[in-house]
């Protein structure tokens, strides 16, 4: 019998390192193939950055409405069949304390004006001032309608394309004013583009100054603004060609230029922060990068979905501007994300011991265990109910004015003074009444049209109704003007609108601007309970699925909703009771924008799970290492506490930039943003849910065995 024999190999000892997830076989090849990697990178910003300088001019300018609702109804109705004279048409105020609509000076500026927007086959019919319609009782005031032959979006855009043309048409004492819905979106956007583009700027060197703070190394901190300006400069070029497919408003990238910032920097905060202390422990870059993926990637992966996922719960509102304003930011999170996930690492990998490079002589190279924040977590392990108590007590407290809040769309006054579709509404108003701007449209069968004129003439609220105007094209309908008493944001148009509609006959519908405005705030209060809720729930679920315990998934949950609630009673009483309003510079329109609950709460909910998940899966490796819930909750703060710190620093700094906006909705936007991402950073995580995990030890941790068998095993340590 022949002898065993055991070459060298057979002795050698088993290798227990444990395999590496497939976020860190990813970084790991990415490391290994770097080149390919930049190379792919390179590709895709060249190709989708020829796009993106033309971002802002291709997108949608329009899309605030409720598909499917009476208003939009009447609106292609009124475009279909009455020469485009429907809410999106634009009207053309010409005024001069000298002259008459009559005169001849004043005629050749009509004509001009007619032969300016003839050419164009975006207006449909040009209807000139008629007396007792669209003349001045004192004859000085005319209105030429240029009816809309094109969808919304395009209306917006032809406004643009004539603004100049006609506003120079103002001389002599002559003045001429664009103004109406579509006029009103044109000057809005180009008010809230250049608010957005001023705050960015100003955002930029505040968020570099607290990243070099942060880190200590100025290579450390150029690495997240450079990925994020990669990805963000990916998704504006997306955007151009996903509008090509449908339209894409033009706010989804203002959001998302904001909101991507302020994520970016979040996620690569992280797994920077992870790799120095990952390549300090191995001292080898490809190993540090494989470490930093298995652990920080899984949790930005976790918190990136938790992100997409709450703002995909907004797609269930029918309105156009408000779901591509969430598929914007989804588009943009998702490029932040796949550059994090992948770029990061490979530059991570290729710099090694050169992300500590230009170090400053006067910020210390902080260690990832932070011997501050692990004080801090040993204190409020020592006592845990006064700061549980504070803390929520001031939340609470905070929150508690958000049962008065009062929502609309919002009124003439979050465009500038000095923008013709504000000069030529307030001449309007001046000449023809408060309600004249925002007459409604009535539409029905041409044989009931003068019974639905008279019983629209004796409904409370309205001032006049226009003659019955039979269509042209023989459909049989007709068109009445009911022009209200009120001015068209007045609180007391909803109840005009529902009596209105409640008199006349049932085959009668109602629309205009107004209307519209007010079916899309209808249906923004309706889909509120369904987002919140589809959010809650989904959040839940992912934070069970990580953290494998259904006590801890709740406990992060509910605690998201408290800087929530607390940012909108805060919200109230700036932006609706006025507090504050001389200091920031606005006046109070007495509510909070219509669109504010259901397109704030996803991205607040979405911050606050970023940090929750940062929080618990830290807590959860060191958790998963030692199996003692005091190691991982100290461990935790001490390990996650100065990235948390960092990040809403930055985050804070990007959104309340926004507050030096000149538009009420930017500055509603950052204010809102900012003071959720400071109450949720200072007094949930890192005092409320802390904790809360110090209270329930062990018990916070454990999941039944059931349980356990039907989750994904997701495993955060890495020895």
């Amino acid at each position: 019998m022949r002898a065993a024999t055991r070459s060298s190999s057979d002795l050698r000892r088993p290798d227990t390192t444990p395999r590496p997830g497939l976020l860190g076989r990813v970084g790991g090849w990415g490391t290994d193939h770097r080149r390919l990697v930049f190379g792919l990178w390179l590709a895709a910003i060249v190709v989708l950055g020829a796009f993106a300088p033309s971002v802002f001019s291709s997108l949608a300018g329009a899309g605030w409405q409720a598909n499917g609702s009476e208003s939009v109804a009447v609106r292609e109705l009124a475009q279909e069949h009455f020469g485009g004279n429907s809410s999106a048409a634009v009207q053309i105020v010409v005024h001069s304390n000298s002259s008459t609509v009559s005169e001849s000076s004043m005629q050749a500026v009509f004509t001009q004006i007619g032969r300016e927007l003839g050419s164009d086959p975006r207006f449909g019919e040009i209807v000139t001032p008629q007396a007792g319609r669209t003349i001045s009782r004192d004859g000085h005031t005319g209105i030429l309608i240029a009816g809309a032959n094109a969808s919304t979006d395009e209306m917006v855009t032809a406004v643009d394309d004539h603004k100049s043309p006609l506003t120079t048409l103002s001389r002599s004492g002559i003045e001429v004013y664009p103004t109406g819905a579509s006029a009103l979106w044109a000057d809005f956007n180009k008010a809230n583009h250049d608010a957005m583009i001023t705050a960015e700027l100003f955002s930029w060197p505040v968020t570099l100054a607290i990243m070099v703070l942060a880190f200590g190394s100025l290579v450390a901190a150029g690495l997240p603004l450079l990925l994020t300006i990669a990805g963000l400069v990916a998704s504006a070029g997306g955007l151009v060609l996903l509008n090509h497919i449908t339209p894409i408003s033009v706010w989804a990238m203002n959001f998302a230029m904001m909101f991507a910032l302020a994520l970016g920097i979040d996620y690569a905060l992280f797994i920077v922060s992870r790799f120095r202390d990952a390549l300090t422990q191995r001292g080898d870059r490809r190993q540090a990068v494989v470490d930093t993926m298995d652990t920080a990637g899984k949790a930005v992966v976790l918190s990136g979905l938790t992100v997409l996922v709450s703002l995909s719960a907004v797609l269930l509102v029918p309105a156009p501007a408000v779901r591509t304003m969430a598929v914007g930011i989804m588009l943009a999170v998702v490029f932040v994300l796949l550059a994090t996930l992948t770029l990061l690492p490979t530059v991570l990998g290729a710099l090694g011991p050169r992300v500590n490079a230009v170090s400053l002589p006067y910020a210390k190279k902080q260690e990832h265990r932070s011997p501050v924040f692990h004080r801090w977590g040993s204190l409020l392990h020592e006592h845990p109910w006064p700061f549980a108590v504070v803390s929520l007590g001031i939340l609470v407290l905070l929150a508690l004015p958000v049962f008065g809040l009062k929502v609309a769309m919002p009124s003439i006054s979050v465009v500038p003074e000095d923008a013709p579709v504000r000069q030529g509404y307030a001449l309007v108003q001046q000449q023809f009444g408060p309600g004249a701007p925002g007459a409604l449209q009535i539409i029905s069968p041409a044989a009931e049209a003068q019974a639905a004129a008279t019983t629209a003439s004796s409904s409370p609220g309205i001032a006049m109704v226009t003659p019955p105007q039979p269509a042209r094209d023989g459909s049989g309908y007709a068109l009445m003007q009911a022009i209200p008493t009120v001015d068209p944001s007045n609180a007391q148009m909803g109840s005009i609108l529902d009596t209105l509609r409640n008199r006349l006959p049932a085959d009668a519908l109602v629309g205009g601007a107004p209307a519209e405005n007010l079916d899309l705030q209808t249906a923004l209060d309706d889909y509120l309970p369904v987002i919140v809720g589809v959010i809650l729930i989904m959040g839940f679920l992912l934070l069970l699925v990580a953290m494998q315990a259904p006590l801890i998934a709740l406990m992060g949950t509910v605690v998201s909703l408290l800087s929530t609630g607390a940012a909108f009673g805060v919200a109230k009483l700036i932006f609706q009771d006025g507090h504050g309003a001389s200091l920031l510079g606005f006046t109070p329109q007495g509510f909070l924008d219509g669109w504010g609950p259901v397109f704030f709460f996803p991205m607040i909910f979405a911050i606050a799970m970023d940090y929750t998940v940062f929080l618990l899966a830290t807590a959860k490796e060191h958790y998963e290492k030692s199996g003692d819930p005091h190691t991982a909750q100290i461990d935790g703060m001490a390990h996650s506490g100065r990235v948390i710190f960092a990040a809403a620093a930055v985050m804070v700094a990007v959104f309340f930039s926004f507050a030096l906006a000149d538009p009420l909705p930017p500055k509603e936007m950052g204010i809102i943003l900012g003071v959720a991402v400071l109450l949720d950073a200072v007094l949930i995580r890192l005092i409320l849910l802390p904790v809360l995990l110090r209270l329930t030890g062990h018990a916070g941790w454990w999941s039944p065995a059931w349980l356990r068998r039907v989750l994904p095993s997701i495993s955060f340590a890495h020895n």
